[in-house]
């Protein structure tokens, strides 16, 4: 099976993880494309393959060489960020370096002037969406990926390699996909999360994690009689936003700069919730993030008395580069494999998190590849099938190395 074919089975199935839920995985449906993927690792001689009872996928490639047990991982789950149901991928063949017309009903375009990298797929075949939902090349690609690797070395044995682990989790996209992961069991040297974008990336670096909830209690009077007395709590929610910078947000910062976002708010005059994600690479900016939250909460609450606002921070992961800096084989092997097939390496820093992140802190180094997608957690999603073709090629170098 070709690795885009594997991948347009994998995205109709939904797999949307659910933010908060207090289980693992987050969501039953997970599992059944978990239960796919053990029934086709076991289908193409993977004999030792199964999925726990928490939704994680084990299997091994057995080596026929004294070499490293290299590890490459993926998650099955999509992001909660846009609906990940009734996905109907669609290919543009031999594109043309034209807008893509997405859905023509609902005149959902892709436009190469705010997505310029298309231009650089033009005479490409590429995976998109019908517009209404994302795609899930985030991280079925990475799947389908590993999965075309690892057939194609079952199919070969003469070709020498170690020892191959290979995981799939749930939940990442929630930040919760490492929490069960059985390192111990999994028993590898170091491994790959599959996971990262354009054909050439290749990161060690990922930022420091940590979600913030801010509640603001009120106090609700008839507005006719409310004079000194209403405590409006969404406007001194607002207040509290404004005491942020403006500046350290996503659409105004790239490369090692940190943000913190405010993903959710809702309310009343009695009660608002703010929720946040802070994020920065540097460990000590990153607690000046976190302090300043603490310090608005501090100035507002004696402002508008005790108990005005309330503050749950939370740290989700951290920057796995202090954990892979003392195993740089693992980034330079990789280096290799990619020059050794055409691929200039792109080493950069991961705007985000992976599951390789808390792995690489639970000890076992895992830095990330690229899957060869674009766009995540959207409609305007894409992904090249030349590109993931080049991705399976990258991990059989790698593992051949």
């Amino acid at each position: 099976m070709k690795v885009h074919e594997r991948f347009l089975n994998y995205v109709k199935i939904d797999t949307q993880s659910v933010p908060e839920a207090e289980k693992i995985p987050s969501s039953e449906k997970q599992k059944d494309l978990g239960r796919l993927l053990v029934e086709e690792m076991i289908s193409i001689g993977i004999k030792d393959a199964y999925m726990d009872v928490n939704g994680y996928v084990y299997g091994t490639v057995e080596g026929n060489t004294d070499a490293p047990v290299i590890g490459f991982i993926a998650h099955m789950d999509t992001s909660p960020d846009m609906a990940g149901n009734n996905v109907k991928p669609k290919i543009i063949y031999n594109y043309d370096g034209s807008d893509i017309v997405l859905n023509e009903e609902k005149q959902i375009i892709m436009k190469t002037e705010m997505f310029e990298h298309l231009l650089k797929y033009k005479g490409q075949d590429i995976i998109v969406t019908d517009g209404t939902t994302l795609l899930g090349a985030d991280n079925k690609a990475g799947i389908a990926e590993i999965l075309s690797m690892a057939e194609y070395f079952i199919s070969n044995p003469q070709i020498k390699h170690g020892t191959i682990k290979i995981g799939f989790t749930p939940d990442e996209e929630v930040e919760s996909g490492a929490d069960l992961f059985n390192v111990e069991e999994f028993n590898a040297d170091y491994a790959y999360t599959v996971d990262g974008g354009e054909i050439g990336e290749l990161e060690y670096e990922n930022f420091n994690a940590a979600s913030a909830k801010v509640t603001i209690n009120g106090v609700n009077i008839h507005p006719g009689s409310a004079k000194n007395k209403m405590k409006n709590s969404i406007l001194i929610g607002m207040e509290f936003h404004n005491m942020l910078p403006v500046y350290e947000t996503p659409e105004n910062t790239e490369g090692y700069e940190g943000f913190s976002l405010l993903n959710d708010m809702s309310g009343n005059v009695e009660k608002t919730l703010l929720e946040y994600i802070i994020r920065d690479h540097s460990m000590e900016k990153f607690n000046v993030k976190k302090e300043r939250f603490e310090k608005v909460a501090a100035y507002l609450n004696e402002k508008y008395g005790q108990g005005t606002v309330e503050l749950k921070l939370k740290d989700s992961y951290f920057n796995m580069k202090e954990k892979i800096l003392p195993h740089m084989h693992i980034i330079e092997n990789a280096k290799k494999a990619m020059e050794n097939i055409g691929i200039k390496p792109n080493v950069v820093p991961i705007r985000g998190g992976t599951d390789g992140a808390r792995l690489s802190y639970m000890g076992l180094p895992c830095p990330n590849l690229c899957t060869g997608g674009h766009n995540y957690h959207g409609r305007y999603e894409y992904i090249p099938i030349q590109s993931m073709e080049k991705v399976v090629e990258l991990l059989i170098e790698i593992a051949k190395i």
